[in-house]
């Protein structure tokens, strides 16, 4: 092999980097550990001090650990924990884990655009304007097209040539839409307007989100489509979640007090007095007292101050605190509401300070409330446009112009002329966006914001102005919540189960390859590592299906081995020296290698565009595994071999009991293709008859409803809470008229833990639909329990061991996307192989041959899914986790076909006259070790997976392990006799027209 020393040199930078990257994960955990050691010893320290009830102790032993932990972990955030980097810096780098594995909350929202257009229109009760927006609902609920397309294709039908500027030419829109504008730039201007709407939404729930203090939140635009993924690991109410992620943007604008009307050293003096005036208890319960003698002192004769540093400004900006002390703040300022000014309320800027020192710390502004009702003396309504412009005064800086209507003008008018010289604050969701000066009274109500903006800055504000005038709110459409005891039962599971796994090729490669299995396993382990390494690096997110793809991976590389080590021994066999042996079936090998792990990424590829959330994590690990996989076992065995022989060294291949197995075998394959063709048939027509007759279960991803995981403090049979539920459910559907209230019950893991899903209000968006639906589960679940619980208890989803530990919802539109996008995956992936195969092989009789083999192998798994559901103790559902199991299977069957049709390839060219069949089945003959070590290898660990890696990846790994066994199967014994088929009379006719 040549530049050997490039390539150990790359492999080495390489693995070190990896190991870089895999150490801030090792880091995170250690400094966790020791905030979970320093709050367990404090709260117990506490607990003994105070002579707590026994009753509550456990209690206050959780509640008083959980706030010394996150102190803890808050006081270490900006130190060097490693090296030059801070914890928040590692705990940025550890490896990123799924919510199936943490815990935690998965909402999708989408941006209601019909509230949109209807408002840019200003509430029209045009007939046609009505007709046009009830058309485009309907249509939008089967359509993947956008909602104002889908208006704008209802309006040219029901319009009769009006032009939509009749509509939407309003007194707001007056600069952009005017009576000759065509439609087609009305409906850019109503795109223009809803991607500031989305722009703003963004930013309004990525600060909502930041007030949750979860750890290491994600929020994330999906283009083009008005959604917004969110995801927060660990947080502890998910209702408050729901609410707080769909209520409304308040926008306010708001006067301030200056430095000098607020005596914050009084305030400072106040809070001091009356913190002395309480009991002990207050101290030894903060945790932060690990602070010096001389910095508790500080703090105990200056409260306010050992939390704010004061600005030493005349301006509304009273001082600066860190992100994680400004809800102390904020208690110490309601302490002395006696010696500030009436009406002084404190509010916080929405992004840290330019001009304090250290990082996350926000500034404190004095908001003036000068009415009866405590309102703001101006809102978010009066605001009719504003936009992002460029200062030429001031170097060509970004400023922003802002419009307001009549009633609007007036009010700041009023408003600006009593604050010249002073700032008036603008303030959304409780947070100040800016707090310009006021120069003169503005009068005309067109204004414009300067200061020192960047270019993102200055959009965002102009967005957040804008939010008033756009009520286009964020409802969810899809939600996950997974609490954190079903989250560590996971993780639990995908260790074993890879462990397991692990070992088991391990052993297998062992066994059958002697030497040569030794260095597949040292390639395996470097595989492992890069693969974790690339994970970490990417910032890729680990989820279960995710460890299962990592497992699939791992069998799969050992097939780029497997057909090496066969390759080397056919040369051995044919009487050349080791190292001959060792490079010309390297060189021989590399074909069918790549071919295969092309096909196999080529569908990856389709599986991470089209899936979602989990499905996208096992794609990312599909994918990244079959990189690491190719270069390890290629190269790095590569390595080991080559340093062998260069010490005169050879490796053993085989022992006496698989030296000759399924040697020189003289297999007539295609003569048994009949018999094939008759057993597949039969199977396929069962399978079809299964899936046309009794159809699936399908998940509530595919249906759309909402599911639950009830956990039970004692055994209970699935038949007698599907009665109690369902009973429950159709009193409640009565009672409201509902006709759609299916409940589906089954068993989910151990006798005490129960699947439940329903459809019931599944089309209401209404945020107390849930808490609706998780009432009606506790009246109806509240007796199975031994021990009584409260509704409380039963739905605090990630607190408590028993009642809902996790919960799924899907709306209708977002089920029926996840339809559309399965099929065409599915479809797409078959296609892209087909094209991939005949191209590569030239001819498409050999895409064709490797196409129904495939389509026979996924039909199948398909028909086996509708025939056994009900039938097998586990979950055989029809979802997103299934069709990645489908895609899977096509990317990894394919890989026999793809070997089988590179040594019938290289048996034509080396014997060009021999007759096609016997061609054929020699090449079947010369790969059947291959195709049955690749299978064995496979198949263990996704058994293993199968077993012991938990019930909610059992179906996927089911799915698997079936198509491996039809997969191999198909490729033998139909898709290489269709191909030959085919080719045969493929050239028969070609003979006929000559």
């Amino acid at each position: 092999m040549q530049n050997k020393g490039l390539i150990r040199l790359v492999a080495i930078l390489f693995g070190i980097a990896c190991i870089w990257q895999l150490s801030f994960t090792a880091v995170t955990r250690i400094q966790e550990n020791k905030a979970a050691k320093y709050a367990e010893a404090k709260a117990q320290q506490f607990v003994a001090s105070e002579a707590v009830n026994p009753e509550v102790r456990e209690f206050v032993l959780d509640s008083v650990a959980s706030v010394r932990n996150r102190a803890y972990i808050d006081s270490i955030n900006a130190e060097k924990v490693y090296m030059w980097y801070t914890f928040k810096d590692v705990k940025e780098k550890e490896i990123n884990l799924g919510l199936d594995l943490k815990g935690g909350m998965n909402v999708m929202l989408q941006v209601q655009l019909q509230d949109l257009v209807n408002a840019l229109s200003g509430g029209s009760t045009d007939p046609a304007f009505l007709k046009a927006m009830e058309t485009a609902k309907a249509n939008n609920v089967n359509s993947s097209q956008d909602f104002i397309g889908l208006f704008g294709e209802a309006w040219a039908q029901t319009a009769g040539g009006r032009r939509l500027a009749e509509i939407f030419g309003t007194y707001e829109l007056r600069d952009k839409v005017k009576p000759e504008s065509t439609d087609a730039e009305v409906l850019n201007v109503i795109r223009a307007e809803a991607k500031s709407a989305i722009d703003n939404s963004f930013n309004v729930l990525r600060n909502r989100i930041d007030r949750f203090g979860v750890t290491q939140p994600n929020i994330q635009r999906i283009e083009n489509s008005g959604k917004i993924l969110i995801e927060l690991p660990g947080v502890k109410d998910p209702e408050r979640v729901r609410k707080l992620l769909q209520g409304t943007a308040s926008l306010e604008f708001w006067p301030t007090f200056q430095g000098n009307e607020v005596n914050l050293n009084a305030a400072d003096a106040r809070v001091a007095e009356i913190l002395g005036n309480l009991s002990d208890t207050t101290d030894t319960v903060n945790p932060l007292d690990t602070l010096g003698a001389e910095s508790a002192a500080f703090k105990k004769q200056h409260p306010l101050f050992a939390v704010l540093s004061p600005s030493g400004w005349n301006t509304a900006c009273l001082g600066f605190a860190q992100g994680v002390d400004t809800a102390t703040v904020n208690k110490y300022l309601a302490m002395a509401t006696d010696v500030l000014p009436q009406g002084f309320r404190p509010m916080w800027t929405v992004k840290p300070s330019e001009y304090a020192q250290g990082s996350n710390v926000y500034e404190l502004v004095a908001i003036k409330a000068t009415s009866r009702d405590g309102k703001a003396p101006l809102d978010g309504s009066s605001v009719t446009d504003a936009r992002t412009e460029f200062n030429n005064n001031q170097g060509g800086s970004p400023s922003v112009s802002m419009s307001m209507n009549a009633e609007g003008a007036s009010t700041w008018a009023r408003l600006t002329k009593d604050n010249i010289g002073k700032q008036i604050a603008i303030v959304l969701d409780g947070l100040v966006y800016s707090y310009p000066n006021v120069q003169t009274e503005i009068t005309g109500g067109n204004s414009q914001i300067t200061g020192n903006f960047d270019l993102q800055e200055a959009e965002d504000l102009a967005n957040v102005l804008k939010s008033g005038k756009l009520p286009a709110p964020a409802t969810i459409i899809q939600e996950q919540v997974v609490g954190p005891s079903l989250g560590s039962a996971s993780i639990r599971a995908g260790l074993i189960s890879f462990l397991i796994a692990f070992v088991l090729v391990l052993i297998y490669m062992v066994l059958f390859y002697q030497g040569a299995g030794l260095i597949a396993d040292v390639a395996l382990l470097c595989n492992v590592l890069l693969l974790f390494g690339t994970l970490v690096s990417f910032g890729a997110v680990l989820t279960l299906p995710g460890i299962a793809g990592l497992i699939l991976t791992l069998g799969m590389a050992v097939d780029a081995n497997v057909i090496i080590y066969e390759r080397i021994k056919e040369e051995l066999a044919a009487g050349k020296g080791f190292s001959k042996a060792v490079a010309d079936g390297y060189k021989n090998a590399y074909s069918a290698i790549i071919d295969g792990q092309v096909t196999t990424l080529l569908t990856g590829i389709i599986l991470y565009i089209f899936g979602s959330g989990p499905v996208q994590g096992f794609a990312t690990t599909l994918i990244i595994g079959i990189i690491t996989s190719v270069l390890t076992s290629i190269f790095i065995t590569r390595l080991i071999f080559d340093d062998r022989i260069a010490h005169n060294k050879t490796v053993s291949l085989s022992n006496k009991f698989s030296r000759n197995f399924l040697k020189n075998t003289k297999i007539d394959f295609l003569g048994a293709r009949k018999y094939s063709y008759m057993i597949s048939g039969a199977l396929i027509l069962l399978s079809l008859c299964s899936i046309f007759f009794k159809g699936f279960s399908y998940g509530v991803d595919f249906t759309g409803g909402r599911t639950y995981v009830v956990r039970f403090d004692q055994a209970v049979t699935a038949e007698d809470v599907r009665a109690a539920v369902e009973k429950t459910f159709q009193l409640a559907a009565e009672q409201q008229n509902i006709d759609q209230y299916s409940v589906e019950v089954k068993q989910f893991g151990g006798d005490s833990q129960m699947k439940i899903t329903t459809q019931y209000k599944n089309n209401d968006e209404n945020t107390a639909v849930d808490s609706e639906i998780e009432s009606l589960l506790f009246d109806a679940l509240k007796g199975f329990y031994a021990e009584e619980t409260s509704l409380e208890n039963f739905t605090s989803t990630l607190e408590n061991p028993n009642g809902i530990i996790s919960s799924d919802k899907v709306g209708p539109t977002i089920a029926r996307d996840i339809q559309r996008s399965a099929i065409i995956s599915v479809l797409l992936a078959l296609l892209v192989i087909f094209g991939y195969i005949a191209l590569r092989f030239r001819g498409w009789t050999w895409g064709l041959g490797g196409v129904v083999s495939l389509a026979h192998t996924a039909i199948i798994v398909i028909g086996f899914f509708s025939l056994f559901n009900g039938i097998l103790p586990f979950n055989l559902d029809v979802d997103q986790t299934f069709i990645a199991a489908i895609l899977t299977i096509i990317g990894y069957a394919i890989n026999d076909n793809v070997v089988i049709f590179d040594r019938i390839r290289e048996q034509r060219n080396l014997h060009p006259n021999d007759e096609f069949k016997k061609t054929v089945n020699t090449a079947l003959n010369a790969t059947l070790t291959r195709t049955v070590n690749t299978s064995v290898s496979t198949l263990l660990p996704m058994l293993a997976i199968a077993i012991f890696g938990g019930e909610s990846i059992r179906g996927l790994a089911v799915a698997l392990c079936l198509g491996i066994l039809i997969g191999t199967y198909a490729s033998i014994m139909i898709g290489t006799p269709v191909m030959y088929d085919s080719t045969i009379r493929s050239a028969a006719k070609k003979s006929a027209k000559k």
